[in-house]
């Protein structure tokens, strides 16, 4: 049974007057259809989606003011990504709130990410609606730092091949360079191992694929780079 909306308007402290909204916010499809009901939470969610993109926009804006639109909109792609919304959903506990039909539940339905995500956008939607913009914004903006206390990393873990390539350029003026030295595993379903090398630099990848092997070769020579600067 999910819990009682009243203790979610209690936990985030949010002024929110407009419950109907609220429990529209809280009630999946499959629920709606088990009690057939003529709401569901799909348009606060469209609406939700909007609100968030406004605000993390300015917030990246403001908080680098020297970064380039393409790195801006990364970021932003980012922390809006379907696992980054089911993080912030989960930090607050949104699940146990949520109206989920019970074939859905028996599925696992309220732990997927896309409904965790669904589910979070759809009560900002409903927040925005109720509360306001600066309310809304002044709730969103705190959980995201919690989460996310430095989107520029985001830009990493969404295209290590590419971050790393602007680091070797920015900081040796070389390009990274990708050799597959071991490929294993039936023809069908290959494993590869690819090194990267960089300025003296070297990282080992392996997955079930070129590039998925030198993705994870960059991403650890990357996490090798970041941790050596940021040792004292």
């Amino acid at each position: 049974m999910p819990e009682d909306p009243e203790k979610l308007k209690a936990l985030l402290s949010v002024p929110f007057t407009e419950d109907r909204l609220l429990l529209e916010a809280l009630t999946h499809r499959s629920y709606a259809v088990e009690h057939n009901l003529d709401y569901d939470n799909q348009r606060l969610e469209f609406l939700g989606d909007a609100v968030l993109e406004i605000v993390l926009t300015e917030h990246l804006f403001r908080r680098y003011p020297k970064s380039a639109e393409g790195d801006l909109t990364r970021m932003r792609s980012g922390l809006v990504r379907e696992s980054a919304l089911a993080a912030l959903a989960r930090r607050i506990e949104l699940g146990r709130f949520l109206r989920i039909g019970r074939g859905e539940q028996e599925c696992g339905g309220a732990e997927r990410e896309s409904t965790l995500a669904d589910l979070f956008e759809a009560v900002l939607g409903a927040f925005y609606l109720g509360a306001g913009f600066d309310a809304v914004r002044a709730f969103i903006l705190p959980l995201v730092e919690a989460e996310f206390p430095d989107p520029r990393r985001l830009l990493v873990e969404i295209n290590p091949k590419g971050a790393l390539q602007e680091l070797s350029q920015s900081r040796w003026g070389e390009q990274p360079q990708y050799v597959v030295t071991h490929v294993s595993g039936p023809e069908h379903q290959p494993t590869y191992e690819v090194e990267v090398h960089l300025h003296g630099f070297v990282a080992i990848g392996r997955a079930a694929g070129r590039r998925a092997a030198e993705t994870r070769a960059a991403q650890l020579l990357l996490n090798h780079l970041t941790r050596e600067d940021e040792t004292p």
